[in-house]
């Protein structure tokens, strides 16, 4: 039983990250200079997925903007709206019944980032003959996430949704495994918990009780749920650690003296000039200016940005952001079109912060 079809999330408000997320959808913030559900259709196609499904907020048109129809991966994409407001991670799937019919079928959260592949897995959903797959990983903070419950013989028996004492410290992670039509008939016979949602665990848990085949399986390689700050740039980090060397081209002009360590991509039309140090893994996107600054380690700058006299490590830099002032900025997210510039009187400084926002001083 081969799976050749995916559905991906794309909608949701992350409140948990504004402001970032305020005015940018989630899914298309840039994780070493790629959009987020960009990485999760590649581990997709990777694993043999031919069609994707994402859903997306009510009247949304920016990730179909940033994604297309599918023709960049050889796949073809179609979005569907959420409708009837939030009512959980479950009733996505639900909600995409029409595209996917009588097939076997992925469920990708596309805010969880993976180092490692997905074909082991897709392997033993086949090979075991299994009704349902779910793919673990071992966390510091189990309660956070959907928890199996294993009996003495290591038999997956349960799942429980954030429990408050976790019975070990596997999450179940964003990425699930469906035969076909089982998701379906166990949707049908689940009810709304007290957050008012429909759990994808109260479907796991109806497929154990009712007899139905469920493995686990812990993932290869790191994973991430990108729900906080910190984990984003964490996941960021990891990615441009985890790059070859082939994808840190140099498309831009350097100037005699800067300083260049590590794998570091500059993008087209971008100037280093020549007082700057720049410390891989780094990327720095397209008609950039660095100037009298050090940028790097794991840092990723968009398009259109400056960075003039600053010292800057582990942090995203979205576009058309210009930081002139002699700052060290390290372990920060900045939005697009953000300016933090040195002042040169001493008659107080102009700010205008939005909701949410974190300035240390």
């Amino acid at each position: 039983m081969h799976i050749k079809k995916a559905i991906l999330t794309g909608g949701g408000r992350a409140t948990r990250l504004h402001p970032i997320t305020t005015t940018i959808n989630k899914h298309v913030l840039p994780l070493a200079n790629k959009p987020m559900i960009f990485h999760a259709i590649e581990k997709a196609v990777k694993a043999g997925i031919k069609e994707i499904f994402i859903n997306t907020n009510p009247g949304e048109t920016e990730l179909q903007q940033y994604i297309g129809d599918g023709g960049h991966w050889g796949i073809d994409i179609t979005f569907f709206e959420q409708t009837g407001g939030p009512q959980g991670i479950a009733h996505v799937v639900k909600e995409a019944e029409k595209f996917i019919g009588h097939d076997p079928f992925m469920f990708y959260l596309s805010d969880n980032i993976l180092l490692g592949g997905l074909n082991e897995l897709f392997d033993e959903f086949s090979a075991g003959k299994y009704d349902c797959m779910l793919a673990l990983s071992e966390v510091n903070d189990p309660e956070r996430f959907g928890v199996p419950v294993f009996d003495t013989q290591h038999n997956l028996i349960d799942v429980l949704e954030k429990p408050q004492n976790p019975p070990n410290n596997f999450a179940v992670t964003g990425i699930y495994l469906y035969g076909p039509r089982v998701f379906f008939e166990a949707f049908d016979h689940i009810e709304k918990s007290t957050r008012g949602e429909y759990e994808i665990s109260s479907i796991h848990s109806y497929l154990l009780k009712t007899g139905k085949k469920v493995g686990a399986k812990e993932i290869t390689g790191w994973w991430k749920d990108t729900g906080k700050i910190e984990d984003l740039l964490i996941a960021n980090r990891l990615l441009l650690e985890k790059m070859d060397t082939a994808d840190f081209p140099n498309h831009g002009i350097v100037e005699e003296g800067a300083r260049i360590h590590g794998n570091v991509h500059i993008g087209l039309g971008s100037r280093i000039a020549g007082d700057v140090t720049l410390n891989g893994p780094l990327i720095i996107g397209e008609n950039c200016i660095m100037k009298q600054c050090t940028v790097g380690p794991c840092v990723a700058i968009g398009s259109g940005c400056e960075v003039i006299g600053a010292h800057v490590e582990d942090s995203i830099i979205l576009d058309n952001t210009e930081i002139n002032a002699d700052l060290f900025i390290r372990n920060s997210i900045l939005g697009k079109n953000v300016k933090i510039i040195k002042k040169s009187s001493t008659e107080g400084r102009s700010i205008i912060v939005g909701d949410k926002s974190v300035i240390e001083l």
